[in-house]
C-alpha cells in the first residue's frame, strides 16, 4: 500500500530565532483573546448597533463556528504550501477582519467580519504548533510549548478583564470598538517580523483534497453550529437535524480519506496518525479537557455578573487569581513535565478539580457581601489548568512526522474547539435548568455549584484517559 509519507519527502528541520517564537505567540494570544473578549461588549453592541438577540448570538458564535470548521483544512494547507506562508496569510486576514469589526456600521457587517476573523484564525493557529514541533527539539521544544500554553491560557483567562478595561477606558471614544482594533497594531507588528524570524517548512508532492475539505467542513459546522446556537434558541428542530446530519458527513469523510490513502492519493488527514496512541488518546484528552474550560469560564461569568451583580470590569478583576495561578503553573510546567512525563496532566486536572470543588462549596456557604472567598478556589483551579494546557500539545504531537505537523495540529485544535462547544452546551444547559424559568439571585449559587460538580466529574474522566497515553514520548 502506498502511504502519504512516501509521497511527501520531508524538508530539513528549520531553525527559528527567539523573535520567531514571540511572533507565533502573539498570533496565538490575539486569536484566543478574540474568542472570549467579545462577551463583555454584548450590552454595548446591543445599544450602539441596535442588534437583535439573534444577531448578537451570531456575532459571538460566528468566530467560533468558522474557526472550528476551518482548522483541519488550514493545517493541511500549511503542510502543502508552507507553514510560515499560511501563518502570515492567516494573520493578514485576521488583522484586516479585526479592523473591519472595529469600524462595523451595523450588526450584519459585524457578523460577516467575525466570520472572516474566524477563517483567519483557522489558517494561522495550526501553523503555530506545527512550526514549533518541527523547529525545536529537546529542552527548547519543552520551553516553547510551555510558552505556547501560557499564551493560550492567558488569552482565554484574561479576555474578560482586558475587554472590560478597554471598554471602561473608552480610548478616543471608541468604546467596544477598541476590543477589535487593539488587534491591528499587534497583528501589523507581528507581520513585519514574520519573514525574518520564522523559517519556512512544508511537505511536498501532494495536492489539496477538495472533497475531503467539503465533507469535514460541513460535518464540523453541523456539530458546532447547533451546539452554540441551540441553548439560546431552545433547541429548535433544525439543531437536531444538523446534529443528525453530522454523523454521516463525518463518516463519509473518514471513509473517503481511507479510500484516498489506499489509492496513493493525498488525503486531508493521514488516518495513520490515529494509530499512534499518543495522538489518538491526546486528541480525546484535548476534547474532554476543553469541555471543562470554556464551560467553567461561562458559568463563572454568569454567576459573578447575573448572580452577584458585578460589572464586566469587576467580574474580569475576579478572574485575576485564576490567571495568576495559570501563569505560575505554566512557568513551572516544563520542569514538572521533565519529572512526571504524562502524569503532569493527571496532576494538573486533579488540582483543577480540587479548585472547582472548593468553589462549589464556598459558593453555597460564602457571604453574599463579598467575592473575596472565591480567590483560593480560583487560584487552585488556574494552577491546575496551567499544568494541563502547557504540556498537552507537546505530549500529543511528539513523534508526529514533520510532513503532517500542521494537519495533526489542526486536528488537535479542532478537537479542542469542539470540546468548547460541547462543554458550553451541556454544562450551560444544566446551569440554566437549575435556575428555572424565573431565576433569582438566590438560585445562582446552587446552579453554579451544580455545574462545578459536573466539571469535577469530567476532570476525573480526563485523569483516567491520560493513563492511555504511552509512558514515554519522543521529540
Amino acid at each position: 500500500m502506498t502511504t502519504l509519507s512516501i509521497r511527501e519527502p520531508v524538508a530539513p528541520a528549520p531553525v527559528m530565532t527567539a523573535g520567531g517564537l514571540i511572533v507565533l505567540l502573539a498570533g496565538t494570544f490575539i486569536t484566543t483573546l478574540d474568542f472570549f473578549i467579545v462577551n463583555v461588549a454584548i450590552p454595548a453592541l446591543q445599544h450602539d448597533l441596535h442588534a437583535s438577540p439573534s444577531a448578537i448570538q451570531l456575532i459571538v458564535a460566528g468566530f467560533g463556528i468558522a474557526l472550528a470548521a476551518g482548522l483541519v483544512t488550514g493545517g493541511r494547507l500549511g503542510d502543502l504550501y508552507g507553514r510560515r506562508r499560511l501563518f502570515a496569510t492567516g494573520l493578514v486576514v485576521f488583522t484586516l477582519a479585526s479592523a473591519a469589526c472595529g469600524v462595523a456600521p451595523n450588526a450584519a457587517f459585524l457578523v460577516g467580519a467575525r466570520v472572516v476573523q474566524g477563517i483567519g484564525a483557522a489558517l494561522l493557529m495550526p501553523q503555530v504548533l506545527a512550526i514549533m514541533n518541527t523547529a525545536y527539539t529537546g529542552e527548547r521544544r519543552a520551553k516553547a510549548f510551555s510558552a505556547y500554553g501560557m499564551a493560550l491560557g492567558l488569552g482565554g483567562v484574561f479576555g474578560q478583564l482586558i475587554g472590560g478595561v478597554l471598554i471602561k477606558l473608552d480610548i478616543a471614544g471608541l468604546g467596544w470598538r477598541s476590543i477589535f482594533l487593539i488587534n491591528v497594531p499587534i497583528g501589523a507588528a507581528a507581520l513585519a517580523l514574520v519573514r525574518r524570524s520564522i523559517p519556512e517548512s512544508r511537505a511536498t508532492g501532494a495536492r489539496l483534497d477538495l472533497l475531503g475539505t467539503a465533507l469535514v467542513s460541513l460535518g464540523l459546522v453541523a456539530i458546532v453550529l447547533p451546539l452554540i446556537q441551540g441553548p439560546q434558541q431552545g433547541w429548535p428542530e433544525w439543531t437536531w437535524l444538523c446534529l443528525a446530519a453530522s454523523a454521516p458527513l463525518l463518516a463519509a469523510f473518514v471513509l473517503y480519506q481511507h479510500r484516498l490513502t489506499v489509492r496513493g492519493g493525498s488525503p486531508l488527514i493521514d488516518l495513520s496518525l490515529f494509530r499512534r496512541r499518543a495522538f489518538s488518546a491526546g486528541v480525546a484528552i484535548g476534547l474532554l479537557y476543553s469541555m471543562t474550560t470554556a464551560s467553567f469560564f461561562l458559568i463563572l461569568a454568569l454567576y459573578l455578573q447575573d448572580g452577584r451583580g458585578l460589572s464586566a470590569l469587576e467580574s474580569g478583576l475576579v478572574f485575576l487569581p485564576l490567571g495568576i495561578g495559570y501563569f505560575v503553573s505554566s512557568a513551572w510546567s516544563g520542569r514538572v513535565t521533565a519529572r512526571l512525563g504524562r502524569q503532569v496532566v493527571t496532576v494538573g486536572i486533579l488540582v483543577a478539580a480540587t479548585g472547582y470543588a472548593v468553589l462549589a462549596a464556598v459558593s453555597v456557604l460564602g457571604t453574599p457581601h463579598t467575592t473575596a472567598w472565591v480567590i483560593p478556589g480560583l487560584f487552585i483551579a488556574g494552577a491546575g489548568l496551567g499544568f494541563v494546557m502547557a504540556p498537552l500539545p507537546a505530549i500529543v504531537l511528539a513523534g508526529t512526522a514533520p510532513q503532517h505537523a500542521a494537519s495533526a495540529s489542526g486536528v488537535l485544535n479542532t478537537s479542542q474547539q469542539a470540546g468548547n462547544a460541547i462543554g458550553v452546551a451541556v454544562i450551560g444547559a444544566v446551569f440554566y435548568s437549575a435556575l428555572g424559568d424565573q431565576p433569582g439571585p438566590g438560585l445562582y449559587p446552587h446552579a453554579f455549584a451544580l455545574g462545578l460538580s459536573l466539571l469535577v466529574g469530567l476532570c476525573v474522566v480526563v485523569a483516567a484517559t491520560v493513563q492511555i497515553l504511552p509512558r514515554t514520548t519522543t521529540g
